[in-house]
C-alpha cells in the first residue's frame, strides 16, 4: 500500500517500460482520494503538450513547467503560488533524468515538510550510463520500482534504451540529451542492446 505522505518514491526503467503511465496511476488514485497534487516536467520535454505529462500512448495528466537547474521550493512557489505548495499532498516529477544534480535536494526538502514525493525517470542514458540525477535519487528513496519493458528484438525483458539514428543504433558517443520516442529509440534487453 501506498504511504499518505512523508515519502520519496522513485519509478524508474528504459524507455517504454510504463514510468510515466505508473507515475499518473499514482497520482489518479490520489485524485480520487481527494488529495492535492501537483506534477512537474522538465522545460526541455516537449514531445507531446507543454501543459501536460503524456504517455508514449496518450494518457496525459496537467503538469507545470520546471526548468532544469531551478529546482527549489521557491522556483515551485513562484510557479504554482505559496498556497498550492502548502494545499499539495504529493509533489511529483516526470523525466526526473532531465532535470539537474538539485532535483535531489529538492525532494529531500519536500519529504522534510511531509509531502509524498514522487519521482519518474530513466535510470540509464542509451549510452547505458547512470542518468542525470536519477542515481541519487535511487539511492534516496523510500521505495524503487524499476520498470521493464519488453525487447523489440527477443520480446525478453528490456532493461536498455536504445537509440537510433536512421534505423540503427546510434554511436555511444552522441549527445547524452535527446528527447525522443516512437522511432528514435527502442526498448532492449542486455543481450540485444548494442554499444
Amino acid at each position: 500500500m501506498f504511504a499518505k505522505g512523508r515519502q520519496l518514491e522513485v519509478i524508474t526503467g528504459c524507455m517504454f517500460s510504463g514510468k510515466t503511465e505508473e507515475l499518473i496511476r499514482r497520482l489518479e488514485r490520489v485524485r480520487i482520494a481527494h488529495g492535492d497534487i501537483l506534477l512537474f516536467k522538465p522545460t526541455i520535454d516537449n514531445r507531446y503538450s507543454a501543459t501536460s505529462v503524456m504517455t508514449h500512448y496518450g494518457r496525459e495528466f496537467a503538469a507545470h513547467l520546471l526548468a532544469p537547474g531551478e529546482e527549489t521550493i521557491e522556483t515551485l512557489e513562484r510557479t504554482v503560488g505559496r498556497e498550492a505548495m502548502e494545499r499539495a499532498t504529493v509533489v511529483a516529477f516526470d523525466e526526473g533524468n532531465f532535470f539537474s544534480q538539485r532535483l535531489p535536494s529538492l525532494c529531500e526538502d519536500l519529504v522534510e515538510r511531509g509531502k509524498r514525493v514522487i519521482v519518474a525517470g530513466l535510470d540509464l542514458t542509451f549510452a547505458a550510463e547512470p542518468f542525470g540525477p536519477m542515481p541519487v535519487l535511487l539511492a534516496l528513496a523510500d521505495r524503487v520500482d524499476k520498470l521493464e519493458a519488453v525487447c523489440v528484438k527477443c520480446g525478453g525483458a528490456a532493461t536498455r534504451s536504445q537509440r537510433l539514428v536512421d534505423g540503427r543504433p546510434a554511436s555511444a558517443n552522441g549527445p547524452v540529451i535527446q528527447v525522443g520516442g516512437l522511432g528514435t529509440y527502442e526498448a532492449r534487453c542486455r543481450a540485444c542492446y548494442e554499444r
